[in-house]
């Protein structure tokens, strides 16, 4: 083909684009795309940058002198234009997905522009050197534009101009943090806004406003309070990473271990969207797995005290230190009753208004006056504790805006101080052990200060609180010859019972833990505390599993899922033990087919095989239906008797399995294992009726 053919085709093709365009544009919402167009549609990224840089070298060749350059000019355009025709008609494809926005809109808008102003550009070549080059300023600005909106699509609407913003302080602190705004709506961000936003609206689901993560799509609500086996978000994110459904989609990027259990856990708590971190349980999960996020240094706006003055203000018998380092905040503490003097007191007006935390704990303050404190404005805990401070003096107190904690405690309180006490609704926490109030005036002051949590000290009324959990210390969880395991709780005077077999300690019958427990087979570890007057803690579990001999050889007959293939068969018998989250990529996943695996043995023969398996029923993964396990010896092979596996009766949490199944006393030199996932999940799961998963990270023999 001559160029004069092929510069005659090219023309050609831009009338046959513009065309096309205009059909698309007019009659695109009643055409229905055959599945190998819909590719073509999702090929527009890929295509727009070829004619983006042709036609701006186009352009560009106008403003440069150069007697070649209309030659090269027209066969530059003409591509380009040609190009951009074909991105066009691309990106009309793609719009017929999920996508509704004004950004849409311009996009699309100044791309045709860009399209038009391109073709007239070339058909107009003939025309004066002005008229051209104010052409090509215009297709340079369109493309500009068209780009711009194109980037508002895929990286939000201030992509293009958040460099140029004030940087934000993400110093927050654990008082401020909130559950929602600042744990699981970052998350949703990073990892689900791009299919579900104001541009592009995935199943009918927004997750870029409350409203949408609140209505959730057209498969109904994203989650059940307090219930993640019934919630749809939850369920989603946990299936198994081929899946149709599992989001987000295998080509994006997942949620991590922790993003996956901030969002359970959230569910759990009651996906509520006004909840502060300080507010969770702090014995709970969820407030252990994410305190550490934030800070508890807060900040404090008011100009720092100076260095020499707090140096001078430090005595043997009083300490003035920072907050923390670098805070202008003080706290003040006095040592050595023998040495306190009240008028010593006087001494902190220079920096009054720098002083939050004062503790005069067991200093003689019955003859000083506290009318001095009534000018720290700042101050926010004070601990008078077994300091004989008459009540009169508290009414000082009530003048301090942001006080929050007053520890009072071994101070007998008469009427006055319990009626200055009633005035400070601005305390949070206020600490009143061994005061000598009755049960009167305690209620009277609980009504009085209603938001304020108030510690009148122990008293037994007959409740019985549960034990905390006990705590496993072990060095590793596949261990070689034998392995130490402790276990410990911080209350001394607990009982500590444990068992070996999986089973569920009680106080009578299981084991009491008096010394570290050696062990020198693989063992699933349970173990309880109990004490008397105290109901028993949850269990603590852990299973701990001995490494075995290496096979000679092996085969594996069924190679695992794809997604799930680890290292190959070579995984299995790495001892190296996975964790519990089958995204990991160390675990070998099985669906629609067996793990058949064929092993040699040349040396010592092993009395029993060992499957480590993980469990995770709201990921579909089951323990397996059923084990075959055959030995065989110079070619003739006999079959091992398995005991059935158990089926579990409800969706329970991540963790770790072990089928042991015992060999035959016979010789053998080989064995064949076939592990048989779950053919069809039970009736009570949400996926009834689906295949099922078996997850194998390692096989030991012993």
């Amino acid at each position: 083909m001559n160029s004069t053919t092929l510069k005659n085709l090219l023309e050609n093709l831009l009338i046959f684009w513009c065309g096309l365009t205009a059909i698309l544009l007019v009659g695109g919402e009643n055409i229905q795309l055959p599945t190998w167009l819909q590719v073509v549609g999702r090929l527009h990224p890929l295509l727009l940058h070829f004619p983006i840089v042709l036609l701006l070298l186009a352009a560009a060749l106008l403003w440069i002198r150069d007697e070649n350059r209309i030659r090269y000019f027209s066969w530059l355009l003409l591509l380009g234009a040609n190009l951009a025709g074909v991105t066009v008609v691309a990106g009309l494809f793609l719009a017929t997905e999920d996508y509704s926005s004004d950004s849409l809109n311009w996009h699309k808008w100044t791309a045709i522009c860009s399209l038009g102003v391109a073709v007239g550009l070339y058909f107009l070549r003939e025309q004066t050197l002005p008229i051209l080059r104010s052409l090509s300023v215009s297709l340079g600005l369109i493309l500009v534009l068209t780009g711009h909106f194109g980037a508002e699509l895929t990286h939000g609407s201030d992509f293009l101009l958040a460099p140029l913003k004030q940087p934000i302080d993400n110093t927050l602190t654990l008082e401020k943090a909130e559950v929602f705004n600042d744990l699981v709506k970052p998350i949703l961000e990073a990892k689900c806004v791009a299919c579900h936003n104001a541009n592009k609206v995935k199943g009918e689901l927004r997750l870029d406003q409350l409203t949408g993560i609140q209505k959730g799509g057209k498969s109904g609500a994203l989650f059940v309070a307090g219930n993640p086996e019934l919630s749809l978000m939850i369920k989603r994110i946990h299936l198994p990473l081929e899946d149709e459904d599992h989001m987000p989609p295998k080509d994006k990027l997942q949620l991590t271990d922790e993003e996956l259990e901030i969002l359970r856990l959230w569910v759990i708590s009651g996906a509520r969207f006004d909840q502060k971190v300080a507010e969770l349980p702090k014995e709970e999960a969820f407030f252990q797995l994410v305190a550490n996020r934030f800070s508890t240094e807060k900040n404090y706006d008011f100009p720092a005290a100076d260095p020499d003055e707090i140096a001078s203000l430090t005595t043997f018998f009083r300490k003035v230190n920072p907050l923390y380092p670098d805070s202008p905040a003080l706290e003040v503490a006095y040592f050595g009753a023998s040495a306190f003097d009240p008028k010593s007191l006087t001494d902190l007006s220079s920096i009054q208004n720098q002083v939050v935390k004062l503790t005069l704990n067991r200093m003689p303050l019955q003859e000083a006056d506290l009318s001095i404190l009534a000018d720290f404005q700042n101050l926010e805990s004070l601990h008078l504790n077994f300091s004989d401070v008459p009540g009169q003096q508290l009414e000082y107190l009530i003048k301090l805006p942001k006080l929050q904690t007053l520890a009072l405690s071994g101070n007998p309180l008469d009427e006055t101080g319990i009626k200055a006490l009633e005035k400070m609704s601005q305390l949070k926490k206020l600490y009143l052990w061994q005061t000598g109030l009755d049960e009167g005036k305690k209620n009277k002051l609980s009504k009085a200060l209603s938001s304020t949590t108030i510690d009148f000290g122990y008293l037994d009324k007959g409740i019985i609180y549960p034990l905390n959990p006990p705590k496993i210390k072990i060095d590793k969880t596949i261990f070689e010859g034998q392995t130490e395991v402790i276990l410990s709780h911080p209350i001394s005077s607990t009982e500590i019972r444990y068992t070996l077999d999986g089973s569920l300690p009680d106080s009578i019958s299981s084991p009491v833990y008096k010394n570290p427990i050696q062990l020198t087979a693989s063992t699933s570890l349970r173990a309880r505390v109990f004490a008397s007057g105290w109901i028993g803690s949850s269990d603590t579990k852990e299973l701990l599993i001995k490494k075995g001999t290496t096979p000679s050889s092996y085969s594996l007959a069924t190679p695992p899922n794809p997604k799930y293939a680890a290292k190959g068969a070579s995984s299995l018998f790495d001892g190296v033990k996975a964790k519990a989250n089958h995204t990991t990529g160390d675990w070998l996943g099985f669906t629609d087919t067996p793990l058949d695996i064929t092993l040699s043995v040349s040396t010592t023969q092993p009395k029993k095989v060992e499957l480590s398996l993980l469990l995770n029923e709201g990921a579909y993964i089951f323990p397996p239906q059923s084990v075959e396990v055959w030995v065989g010896y110079k070619g003739k092979w006999s079959k091992v008797n398995v005991a059935p596996q158990p089926i579990p009766t409800q969706i329970q949490d991540p963790r770790f399995g072990l089928v042991a199944i015992p060999l035959a006393t016979s010789p053998f030199d080989q064995i064949r294992l076939k592990v048989n996932p779950i053919a069809k999940l039970p009736s009570w799961h949400p996926g009834a009726g689906s295949k099922g998963w078996v997850f194998v990270d390692e096989i030991l023999l012993h």
